[in-house]
């Protein structure tokens, strides 16, 4: 009797290849996405640098800026921030500005609302010639209106007696010329946005044009409105030009009054580092605070 042949032995199973999504052709190709994050990380740096400076300077003895810089201080201290109080009057040129940038802001936003709602809302004779001009004076430099409102202003003065120059009132005055017309630029854009029927619905619900308008329109364009006081008060909180040629002792601001941490003999570095971190609190503070509705106030009707 035969035995039955052996079969031969099986090979051992191979591991299963791992498939692979197979790559869109629209997709950017590798080489491209490395030299996208490496960029990145060069301009993060780059911004980085300054700030990282800044801290540091701050936080050393004066000596440690003045002489050879040193990336690391050699000994940590914040007599800088209790000193620059004394050096100069910060806090009335912190609160200076605080009412200036304020008042400026608001009676911008005011303005700006009332003008918006009505070029966006009703027609009438002028409103393509109304609007152009609006838009038009962006066009020209700051520097242009320096000697004009000057001139203005000390013969205000000089006529009525009204105290322009030199005063709160006229500095805001002058940065509500400023961040007016872009804020009704703005505006009107973000109103025609919203739908009309909201309007006409709180129109036929009893109310007012004026209480249409705060109960209804207001509330839908908030983050319009963020937006533009955020612009406003921007504009008026860093200003230097201006601020320094339309002040005085008692009114000037803080973009001005940190020129009073350099004098004939001394510039104290480490204090105009402090002074400017203070300074720059209050904006960094509005603009992390109030990021969401700034973001969808600016890019409101980019897609519709």
């Amino acid at each position: 009797m035969s035995s039955p042949a052996l079969s031969p032995p099986k090979p051992p199973d191979r591991p299963a290849r791992r498939r692979t999504a197979p790559r869109s052709p629209m997709a950017p190709p590798r080489s491209f996405l490395w030299t996208r994050r490496i960029v990145l990380v060069l301009l993060t740096g780059f911004v980085l640098l300054p700030v990282y400076v800044m801290v540091s300077s701050s936080l050393k003895p004066l000596a440690d800026v003045t002489g050879t810089f040193r990336w690391l201080p050699s000994e940590l201290t914040i007599r800088p921030y209790i000193d620059i109080w004394s050096t100069v009057p910060l806090a009335k040129y912190f609160v200076n500005s605080l009412v200036v940038a304020g008042a400026a802001t608001v009676c911008s936003v005011l303005i700006a609302i009332f003008a918006a709602y009505a070029v966006s809302r009703h027609d009438f004779r002028g409103k393509r010639i109304f609007t152009t001009t609006v838009l038009s004076t962006q066009m020209f430099p700051g520097i242009l209106f320096l000697l004009p409102l000057f001139l203005i202003y000390v013969n205000i003065g000089n006529t009525t007696g009204i105290a322009l120059f030199g005063s709160r009132g006229g500095l805001i005055l002058t940065y509500l010329t400023f961040s007016l017309p872009f804020s009704i630029w703005m505006l009107i854009g973000y109103f025609d946005s919203v739908p009309r029927d909201l309007d006409e619905a709180a129109l036929v619900d009893g109310c007012g044009p004026l209480r249409a308008l705060f109960r209804v329109v207001v509330p839908a364009a908030t983050p319009g409105i963020v937006a533009v006081a955020v612009y406003a008060f921007m504009t008026a909180w860093g200003e230097v030009l201006f601020a320094s040629v339309m002040t005085n002792d008692s009114t000037r601001t803080l973009a001005v009054g940190l020129q009073g941490y350099s004098t004939l003999n001394d510039v104290y570095w480490n204090q105009i580092m402090a002074a400017s971190l203070v300074v720059s609190v209050p904006v960094v503070a509005g603009f992390l605070l109030l990021q969401r509705y700034l973001v969808a106030g600016l890019t409101a009707g980019a897609v519709k």
